[in-house]
């Protein structure tokens, strides 16, 4: 694996396969900062989709695809974005002789990268439609009448009422954060599936809101909202499931949960 980020540098765009290219971060150096530990309060994954993949059969003609690889929430690392996106660049003069020898390499590099075994899915222009936009489910809190003026995280804006305990889904297109070593902004919709004493949805909005200018990536802006949200509402049940819009041809959606065993990859409105 490469040894230097290349986030935020100058990097060359090779386009022979380079499995080098790959560049891991350990999910410990965030979870720190949360306080996590081995024990962790959830479980889940994150979902990333790679609209742009490209490579040469063995005749060199270009063949295209999507991919889908989802990577479990417990894996010892997560994979650089950009490392990724240059990895998945190098494909597209080598040649392989079938879509399956490509996912078989994509399986072997991106597992040696993350520590865990990584799920990944080719899909070519002839494979069943699985891209239709979708919404997510339960009410939009966007359209309420709210001043905002916290933009960097505050969990003290999360407000419950403990007298009624509910079971709802609620979420939000206004989700943005910002990456921790470029500045550059990460747009996404977020949806908050729970069970337990009712959050008030204004205070939650405004708790979405303050993201806006807080730096890290979208794993550890994930599993904050989680903690944030299981701490100050203590709630039975969480699910928090983030869907980022794409960049670079990949969108990240990391999803953590303590009662449901995966999610849908759902491609909304902006992906």
């Amino acid at each position: 694996m490469s040894r230097k980020n290349p986030l935020g540098q100058a990097t060359p765009y090779p386009d022979q396969y380079s499995p080098e290219l790959l560049y891991a971060i350990a999910r410990i150096d965030a979870r720190s900062a949360l306080g996590l530990e081995d024990d962790l309060p959830f479980y889940g994954a994150d979902i990333w989709n790679a609209w742009e993949l490209t490579w040469l059969d063995n005749s060199g003609l270009p063949r295209v695809a999507t991919a889908e690889f989802v990577v479990a929430a417990d894996s010892v690392n997560i994979i650089e974005s950009k490392s990724l996106k240059l990895y998945l660049g190098s494909f597209a003069m080598s040649r392989f002789e079938s879509s399956q020898d490509v996912a078989a390499v994509l399986t072997r590099d991106l597992t040696a990268c993350t520590g865990t075994d990584v799920y990944v899915a080719i899909r070519g222009p002839s494979s069943p439609d699985g891209s239709l936009v979708s919404r997510m489910p339960g009410h939009c809190v966007d359209n309420m009448a709210v001043s905002c003026d916290a933009y960097e995280v505050d969990p003290g804006l999360l407000i419950t009422d403990s007298a009624n305990v509910v079971s709802e889904d609620l979420h939000s297109d206004l989700l943005r954060s910002l990456c921790p070593v470029t500045d550059q902004p990460d747009i996404g919709s977020v949806l908050i599936s729970y069970r337990g004493p009712k959050i008030d949805r204004e205070g939650l909005l405004r708790y979405i809101v303050s993201f806006r200018q807080h730096q890290d990536f979208h794993e550890a802006c994930v599993e904050r909202m989680f903690l944030d949200i299981q701490e100050r509402c203590g709630v039975e049940q969480l699910s928090v499931y983030a869907r980022y819009q794409r960049r670079g041809g990949i969108d990240i959606n990391p999803f953590r949960s303590n009662f449901e065993a995966a999610a849908p990859n759902i491609r909304l409105w902006r992906q």
